[in-house]
């Protein structure tokens, strides 16, 4: 079934990238202060969203290898399905908090602010960003951005059975996440006017929400 986690990875991140452009919009904005007129600021998207990505998927390798060690303290399939249980409910709540139906989430990212103001620092110091190497370094700190998405497919990962299925789910949800952000690079309010639709939103959020049900249903069934 890791197939399938993958691909759910993938999708929960190109669906949830509603949200990505509400929470990064104002970081791909500022790459592009401080450049020459006529500069393309392609080189500079990219980098950063390849040291966000980097930065999951160190996340996700370090969730995976948890979710190892504490399965030890319990029998594997029992463990397994505690752990696909909970992803399943965090895939529900990030699907309501998408939607705009309930803001759970919400204070959970209050909770993370706590270790972003240890880190948004040094990304000020990064700024204005000239540079690719400048803004490759912006992207993984930025990686560790307070965000209930990618909370929620943290904890999907401490379930996906190991560290290296734990970064290769962070991987493909943080592809999955790219279109949003090198749109919103590209077209910015375009993009912004599209993905705050109230509609745009609940269509989303009601996709993941089903698919945490999925999971849950799995998880109760196995």
């Amino acid at each position: 079934m890791i197939e399938v986690g993958l691909l759910g990875a993938l999708l929960v991140g190109l669906l949830g990238g509603v949200h990505c452009v509400g929470m990064c919009g104002g970081i791909v904005g500022a790459l592009s202060l401080g450049l020459p007129a006529g500069r393309s600021r392609w080189p500079l998207l990219l980098a950063y969203n390849l040291g966000r990505v980097a930065s999951y998927t160190l996340a996700g390798a370090i969730a995976g290898g948890l979710g190892v060690f504490f399965s030890g303290l319990l029998p594997v399939q029992q463990a397994q399905q505690v752990l696909l249980g909970l992803a399943g409910i965090f895939m529900v709540l990030l699907g309501l908090y998408l939607g705009g139906w309930w803001r759970l989430l919400a204070r959970v990212e209050q909770a993370g602010s706590m270790l972003w103001r240890r880190i948004e620092p040094w990304g000020r110091g990064l700024l204005p960003v000239r540079r690719p190497a400048q803004a490759l370094a912006l992207g993984a700190l930025w990686g560790w951005l307070p965000c209930g998405l990618v909370y929620s497919v943290l904890i999907w990962s401490v379930s996906a059975g190991g560290a290296l299925e734990g970064a290769l789910l962070m991987l493909l949800f943080g592809l999955g996440t790219l279109p949003n952000l090198l749109l919103m690079g590209a077209a910015a309010a375009t993009v912004q006017r599209f993905v705050r639709r109230p509609g745009v939103r609940q269509a989303a959020g009601a996709l993941v929400a089903a698919f945490g049900l999925w999971q849950l249903w799995r998880a109760l069934s196995g």
